[in-house]
């Protein structure tokens, strides 16, 4: 109970959810608690991977590209922001399985010099001074935004972002701060956010928590929507019952006991909140 207190405490003071234990590198003893998500295996399917770096006039950033070469014609990005311990393995993966779509997907590096955490200490200081400078965190995410309008595969008029946990509430206080995406999803996902939505957000946004996550209220849930209603907003939130934080990684169960935090992996969930991001990718672009 006081490691979930002691969270909390650190959630609300910069104002959006820090979640997702996934990452095998966040501390040592967590390493064989990782299971890699499969990607689907199609001999039509040829899959380029590019490590590429992109600055601001401050910071380097390490981001990871990967498409599908065997298409020809050029086809809509996908920006993937990773959750509080940094641009690691887990949501690499997730790009993958965006390339595997037919998007070009690029992982982002929110942190600089592709930095992780090695403790949730670390990971709350990182998170922080993200999203507690606003305008830096733009910049970041603008340069990477720019970086996958120029890539040769990608049709710079179509553009999404998706993020887990700390990534979720990074894609959806970007569209609220107006920049160039046609959709936006979050996954366990905060919604107390640095930029609450306004007349500036243009994307299509999808939001799929679970129903028993005790980090995000029912309260911030509630001003979230009134605020999306109030600006006529194209959205749609999803509640999955019986589901609590961190329901798309499949090391949530041990890291959650090891943590003493409220993480659990739900399969159903899980496989219906993809499915729900490629009805919106689909619908959209």
């Amino acid at each position: 109970m006081k490691s979930i207190i002691k969270y909390a405490v650190v959630l609300s003071s910069f104002l959006f959810i820090i979640g997702c234990k996934e990452n095998k590198s966040a501390t040592q003893e967590g390493a064989n608690d990782q299971e890699e998500i499969k990607v689907v295996e199609d001999p039509s399917i040829k899959i380029k991977r590019e490590e590429i770096t992109y600055t601001t006039d401050s910071i380097s950033m390490k981001g990871y590209v990967v498409y599908d070469e065997n298409i020809s014609e050029k086809r809509p990005g996908v920006i993937v922001v990773h959750e509080w311990w940094g641009h690691n393995d887990y949501v690499r993966q997730r790009a993958d399985m965006l390339a595997e779509l037919g998007y070009v997907a690029l992982a982002v590096d929110m942190y600089g010099d592709g930095k992780q955490a090695s403790h949730p200490d670390d990971a709350g200081k990182f998170a922080m001074s993200v999203m507690g400078n606003i305008d830096s965190a733009t910049e970041r995410f603008n340069a990477a935004l720019e970086m996958l309008k120029a890539h040769k595969s990608v049709d710079a008029d179509k553009i999404a972002a998706i993020g887990y946990c700390f990534g979720g509430s990074v894609a959806l206080t970007m569209a609220n701060a107006g920049l160039d995406l046609d959709a936006v999803a979050a996954f366990h996902s905060g919604v107390q956010l640095p930029i609450m939505p306004n007349d500036k957000l243009k994307a299509k946004v999808l939001v799929c928590n679970g129903a028993d996550d005790p980090f995000v209220s029912a309260a911030s849930v509630v001003a979230y929507k009134s605020a999306m209603d109030s600006v006529k907003a194209s959205y749609k939130y999803i509640a999955y019952e019986n589901t609590t934080h961190s329901f798309t990684s499949k090391a949530a169960d041990s890291l959650g006991k090891k943590f003493n935090l409220p993480l659990a992996y739900q399969k159903e969930a899980d496989e219906k909140s993809w499915k729900e991001l490629q009805d919106l990718l689909k619908e959209v672009f």
